[in-house]
Parts: structure tokens; sequence; C-alpha cells
């Protein structure tokens, strides 16, 4: 029983911490719109959530170069609302998510200690848990939203009068490994969910366990006690 204990735990805490590393991939993917343009000098042009980058081609001394330019999506962009709350809710995931950590590395030195708090466990489970389902819903609805407003709606997002491509030149938009890493990074979290779901079960079993031996334990003292009492009494002349 002590093993499946330590399953749960163990498997809950790397599914965080995997959720974490693929937030922190997602939040800088420069993949979150990917498209395709009718442009002789810039032909597809990656869009992150803070910066977009496009290869700019150009003669220089006869030869053909292409570099790989850096723009930072800030106020001269107009930024759409679905892009907006993507911003929005995958940051406030990233800054969570760390705390999750926190708390399992707070359970899990708990658990170590001879004399362990079941209570402490749990408190700390129930926060990781509450976490990973607000952090699981801000990224499965910021990439979703974005996935369905860029492909088949008709996003407002617009690049900057300076761009040295507009957007009427646009042609296709593309499909990016930005939507299933959004699901990957949801089902770990909702894998540590579960995971930590069956260790606070676990853990209310352990702390009802004590309680009962607490209880017996209580109950043989004062009957030792009592018998103690009684024999004094009658050794008394």
């Amino acid at each position: 029983f002590a093993g499946v204990e330590w399953i749960f735990r163990v498997t809950g805490f790397i599914c965080s911490l995997l959720s974490l590393g693929f937030g922190i991939i997602l939040a800088n993917s420069k993949y979150w719109r990917l498209w395709e343009f009718d442009n002789n000098v810039v032909q597809l042009v990656y869009i992150g959530l803070w910066e977009a980058y496009y290869h700019w081609e150009f003669n220089f001394s006869g030869t053909e170069t292409i570099i790989l330019v850096h723009s930072p999506v800030n106020s001269t962009w107009t930024i759409s609302p679905e892009f907006q709350y993507a911003r929005n809710l995958i940051l406030l995931a990233m800054l969570i998510k760390p705390v999750v950590v926190i708390f399992c590395s707070a359970a899990l030195r708990v658990s170590i200690i001879k004399t362990s708090v079941p209570e402490i466990q749990i408190v700390c489970y129930k926060c990781s848990v509450l976490i990973l389902i607000l952090s699981s819903l801000c990224t499965i609805i910021s990439v979703t939203w974005n996935h369905v407003v860029d492909l088949y709606g008709n996003t407002t997002l617009d690049f900057p009068p300076t761009f040295p491509v507009k957007k009427e030149a646009l042609i296709k938009k593309h499909n990016t490994h930005v939507f299933p890493m959004g699901l990957v990074t949801s089902t770990l979290s909702l894998l540590g969910v579960i995971m930590f779901l069956y260790e606070i079960r676990s853990l209310k079993f352990q702390k009802k366990l004590n309680a009962q031996h607490a209880s017996k334990h209580g109950d043989d003292r004062s009957i030792n006690e009592c018998a103690c009492v009684c024999q004094m009494c009658q050794e008394t002349p």
C-alpha cells in the first residue's frame, strides 16, 4: 500500500514538472500563427505571443542573402481579442505552475519524516489540484480559441505600418504544433490532478487509521490505569 502511495506522489510530481516544461515551451513558441504571403521579400511570417519572425531575402553584392528578422509584437500591432487573451492566460498559467512544484516538494518532504502529518500533505495536494485545474483551463482555452479564430474565423490581428509585408497579401494560414502541444500540456496537468486526488484519498484513509489507532491506544491506557488503581486499592489495608 505504501508503494502505491509513492507511485501516486512521484507520478503526480513528474506530470506537474512536465506540464510546467511544456508550458514554458508553448509560451515561447514562435508558431502561434504561421502565415504565408504572396510577396517577393517575405514569404512566411512566424508569429509568437510576444515576438514575430520572418526570413528577409535581399540581394547583396550580387548574392541572394536571407536573414532571420525579429519583430516585437507590441502596441504598434493591431492585437486581436483572442490573441490578447491567449497572452494573458498563458502568462497566468506560467506564473502559477511553479507554485504546484513548491507544494508537491513540501508534501514529499513531509512524507519522508517518520512522524508525517497527513493533514499538511492533504492541504498541499488540494492546493496543487486547484492550481493545476486552473492552469489547464487557461492553456486549453488560449490554444483552442487561437486555433479556431486563426484557421476558421476572421482574426483582426494585423501588422504595424512599417512591417515589410501587408496582411492583404496573405494567401494561406498553416497549422502548427501549438494546438496539439497545448492539449498535451493540459493533459499532463489533468493526469497530475488525478494522481493527487488518489493520493489525497490515501492520506485521508491513513488519517482515519491513525485516529483509530490513537483512540484504541488511549482506551488501552485508560484500562491499564484503572487496573493499577484497583490493584493499589486491594493492597491497601
